[in-house]
């Protein structure tokens, strides 16, 4: 059987990733710049890049930096520029955002895939990452890659992670996690939205029981479903104490501290369409899912 058009991008994520570092010198000129009180919008796996990005500028002392899903956005606060992340460029709700942050005379900055979209027009300044576009619904290489991108406008050397992110993309998937049940997935800081996508991934891709938590709320009720059978996924260290909390409940803990989290999403991803086609799904056309939400 071939594989599968998800397969395929994901592999495909470090190469992407370079790329994205390389394009650094001539866009990040558009991208938010340091002491601008920053925006940044989404929806779904975009608003989950969007969240990881915002707490690594604004901890990284480059300015105060919120995300929000682009449906939710809070036009009464003032801020310096808006960061858009959309792969299609036609989603309704960022369209109409953009749109209405323009009027305020707010700077619109969007990330997309496709150059031929509407959000070139309702965006001031665009960085198109046309080499990472996906063909398949399900989001995976222009997502990481923008993050990517974020992370070395932000002057992160990312050799590690593109050496992570090879590692990554062609280890064995573990036959323990695809043989689960139920997937909770954690994070700390920057890394809670990357629990967040690989629980998404899980759940569009292979229609799999999961959650996502920051690592230190998981005792504060989540850990009440661990047990046999069932995984815990942390993105980074876990807490002090917390393995021995899931090992105790007889969960099976996957961590991988010394790896760059965004390259152990690719991981995730993985297991993601190993267990949809274990189930005879179609990872690239989950159910009741487009590529873009375009509303009338």
């Amino acid at each position: 059987m071939s594989a599968s058009l998800t397969t395929t991008e994901i592999a495909t994520q470090p190469e992407c990733w370079q790329r994205a570092v390389e394009l650094i010198p001539a866009e990040g000129g558009k991208l938010p710049r340091r002491g601008e009180r920053v925006a940044v919008i989404g929806c779904g796996t975009s608003w989950f890049m969007a969240q990881s990005y915002a707490v690594l500028r604004e901890s990284g002392g480059h300015g105060e930096t919120d995300a929000f899903a682009a449906s939710e956005f809070p036009f009464g606060r003032r801020y310096d520029r808006a960061l858009a992340v959309t792969r299609s460029g036609t989603t309704t709700e960022v369209l109409r955002t953009c749109e209405r942050l323009r009027g305020a005379s707010v700077p619109v900055t969007a990330i997309t895939a496709d150059p031929h979209t509407p959000v070139m027009d309702t965006a001031g300044e665009v960085v198109v990452l046309d080499f990472a576009d996906e063909q398949s619904v399900v989001q995976t290489r222009f997502a990481t890659t923008a993050l990517a991108l974020l992370r070395a406008h932000l002057g992160e050397d990312l050799t590690a992670a593109v050496s992570d992110a090879r590692k990554a993309a062609e280890d064995e998937v573990s036959e323990v996690a695809a043989a689960a049940e139920q997937f909770t997935f954690l994070g700390r800081g920057w890394t809670y939205g990357l629990a967040q996508e690989a629980a998404l991934k899980m759940r569009e891709a292979a229609g799999a029981w999961t959650e996502a938590y920051p690592a230190m709320e998981y005792r504060h009720g989540p850990i009440s479903i661990t047990g046999p059978g069932r995984v815990v996924w942390s993105f980074g260290p876990l807490p002090e104490g917390l393995s021995e909390n899931i090992a105790e409940a007889g969960g099976h803990l996957v961590t991988r501290p010394g790896t760059d989290p965004l390259a152990d999403l690719i991981r995730a991803q993985r297991l993601a369409v190993t267990i949809a086609e274990a189930k005879g799904y179609d990872p690239d056309r989950p159910r009741n899912l487009t590529r873009s939400v375009i509303l009338p």
